[in-house]
């Protein structure tokens, strides 16, 4: 596993956001309140959790064009419904209310694993922004009352295995992945149940044995980035 690095509470504007660094990586995830839920979900008694990704022009070399005019490309589009398919896995909607949670996770710097790292890094941010919402109740009377274990009754995390000329290696920088045989993201809860598996050979093949060493080295490094959002959370 690369080095974690996290920062909670980065941006003065936001207590619900971190900087988290994974490598040389490095993404802002911040989570934003709203006391209202989507037209279609009006109604319903539940809340919704969503997310956006992106990546800044300067977070590669050579630049990335910035993203304008509500414009977003197909990788854009397919990481940010990842990321939010991830996040309202471990979340009660009900327990929530009518409410909604937006994730943003804004790609600094990148050198492999921006998806993993944001999926990371946006569960601490939630965590924080629905702890916010659990310790300054809603002066609203009618608005349904939070209790964080309630809302969260258990984490995700991701991380990136692949095959390397025969070896199975975790957490894939750039170097490594574009190196990559096979190509694995992995999204688990923290108490071992797979949220989503997207693996990929890359003009390569692998086979049953293979699979099962990828799905138990990222059931590991899961383990251990749990413990780390353990730690940054509180």
């Amino acid at each position: 596993m690369r080095e974690v690095q996290i920062e909670c509470g980065y941006l003065e504007s936001n207590p619900a956001s971190i900087l988290y660094r994974s490598g040389k990586t490095i993404v802002l995830c911040t989570a934003s309140v709203e006391s209202n839920v989507p037209p279609w979900m009006v109604g319903r008694g539940k809340g919704w959790v969503t997310a956006e990704y992106n990546m800044l022009p300067g977070s590669t070399s050579p630049r990335k064009r910035r993203e304008r005019g509500g414009k977003i490309d197909g990788r854009t589009t397919e990481i940010q419904r990842l990321i939010g398919r991830s996040l309202r896995a471990v979340v009660n909607l009900e327990a929530l209310g009518e409410r909604s949670i937006t994730v943003d996770c804004d790609v600094l710097q990148a050198d492999g694993g921006t998806r993993t790292a944001s999926i990371t890094g946006g569960f601490i941010a939630l965590s924080l922004a629905i702890a916010n919402l659990a310790a300054n109740p809603d002066p609203d009377p009618e608005a349904k009352p939070v209790v964080v274990a309630d809302v969260l009754p258990r984490s995700v995390a991701a991380v990136s295995v692949g095959v390397i000329d025969d070896a199975v290696v975790l957490d894939l920088d750039y170097v490594l992945d574009s190196a990559a045989d096979v190509d694995m993201n992995v999204i688990m809860t923290g108490d071992g149940r797979f949220i989503e598996i997207q693996g990929t050979g890359e003009e390569a093949t692998f086979d049953d044995e293979q699979l099962a060493q990828m799905l138990r080295l990222a059931k590991k490094g899961i383990g251990e980035l749990t413990e780390l959002q353990k730690k940054a959370i509180g």
